[in-house]
């Protein structure tokens, strides 16, 4: 029989423990397709006394992850850490100097330390693999870098943390406060304790700039991305949203221009009729659209430890196959050197709702903002009359740059009759 293929094991956790189980529930599954079987043979963790749910007598054990990379007994590592630095890092440069296949679900590794991960492996003739550090058991990563390689990309858009999705889901659908939702979502587990990473879009910016370079097809670069995350939305915003034919979402968003790749992470009006304004509750979902392919929708779920195990171990499958391709989906000389655009270059359309002091004139004194930034109208709404008391007035543009946009927006601000910050958010069409 076939040698198997042993795996070193860098972290217990949520993915680690995971990929452990799914490599014993479907041995024979996973043998019969990589063509001779995969086990653990050896794990790194920093508690050998915590219950994971299932054995793991028989392994061999270091305290050190950066000693488990070097075992001259396994053939490949997995790294299931997560973070940028610290053990993360070191143990997967430890690997790929130690000339081992490294397969990773660390997202955020991969978005700062990619390009130089990438290199180091490139040099050495290693194969870096990272299918569950994008949208958990979606094959996101396999479409873009080999099912679409084919084509030119256009541009990628995806909803990617299911901890934001669930919380705008609830706010839409039980007409709760941002708070509310998130107090809810910890309460279910699927936001942490400090929720800053997820809702802040972080978490979201480093899988975009992960999807960006693959469908590009140039270096990660993660310093680009813009990031906004969730807090300012609001109830009512999602309520407005509804009657003006759109949903809000937390999306990534890439796209190449004549002038570069713009990468951003924001909230966005998306409408009803585009496929993301469907994707509810934990759910993640990526689209890409090619130039001959057209437009591929890939949704399923993007965290927990069986999707992330799924794709932990589809990667070594292919591994054992001998299947593998550049980091980026091209050799390090013939990627792109397309720069990025800034933020300040996108023009689109915007929603604006304000809070004002309901008198004669307000309103005029908001359009001559508009005006004066070179703004047009498509719409205004005014729900109700409350004399002297505040109010919501919602205001959807015409397309404007990012700069006359933030103009506007602050002079309304500084108007006495705007009662509190104005809300803005991007229409996005597609």
């Amino acid at each position: 029989m076939t040698r198997p293929l042993a795996v070193a094991l860098a972290g217990l956790g949520t993915v680690g423990a995971g990929t452990l189980a799914l490599l014993r529930a479907n041995a024979d599954l996973i043998a019969a397709r990589a063509g001779r079987p995969i086990a653990v043979t050896a794990v790194a963790a920093r508690d050998r006394s915590r219950d994971r749910g299932l054995p793991i007598d028989g392994l061999r054990w270091y305290d050190d992850p950066v000693a488990l990379a070097a075992d001259p007994a396994v053939d490949v590592v997995v790294e299931a850490i997560g973070g940028a630095e610290g053990p993360a890092r070191a143990t997967a440069e430890a690997a790929i100097a130690a000339g081992k296949p490294l397969v990773t679900a660390n997202k955020a590794l991969l978005a700062v330390h990619g390009a130089a991960l990438a290199h180091a492996a490139e040099s050495r003739g290693v194969p870096l693999f990272f299918e569950a550090a994008v949208a958990g058991g979606i094959p996101a990563i396999k479409a873009l870098r080999e099912g679409l390689a084919a084509n030119r990309i256009g541009r990628v858009s995806g909803i990617l943390n299911g901890t934001c999705n669930y919380i705008l889901s609830t706010m839409r659908e039980r007409g709760r406060e941002f708070g509310e939702a998130l107090a809810e979502a910890q309460k279910l587990g699927y936001a942490e304790a400090d929720p800053s990473f997820d809702v802040d879009g972080v978490d979201a910016a480093h899988k975009l700039a992960i999807l960006a370079a693959l469908a590009f097809g140039r270096p990660v670069d993660f310093a680009a991305v813009h990031v906004e995350g969730i807090r300012g939305v609001s109830a009512l915003d999602i309520r407005l949203a509804e009657e003006l034919g759109y949903r809000i979402k937390l999306l990534g968003l890439a796209r190449w221009t004549e002038a570069g790749i713009e990468t951003r992470v924001h909230p966005c009006m998306v409408p009803l009729a585009y496929p993301l304004a469907h994707v509810e509750g934990v759910f993640n979902a990526v689209v890409a659209e090619g130039d001959f392919v057209g437009r591929v929708v890939l949704e399923g779920r993007g965290a927990g430890a069986g999707p992330t195990a799924s794709a932990v171990v589809a990667d070594l499958i292919d591994l054992a196959r001998g299947r593998h391709t550049p980091v980026w989906g091209a050799g390090l000389e013939a990627l792109s050197p397309a720069p990025s655009v800034p933020m300040s270059a996108r023009s689109g359309a915007y929603y604006l709702r304000l809070m004002v002091v309901d008198r004669p004139g307000v309103i005029a004194d908001v359009t001559a903002a508009l005006r004066d930034a070179g703004i047009s109208l498509e719409t205004l709404l005014q729900r109700g009359r409350a004399p002297g008391e505040a109010v919501p007035v919602v205001l959807t543009t015409h397309d404007a740059t990012e700069g006359a946009m933030a103009a506007a927006v602050a002079r309304i601000e500084a108007l006495d009759t705007v009662v509190e910050r104005p809300a803005l958010i991007r229409i996005e069409t597609f």
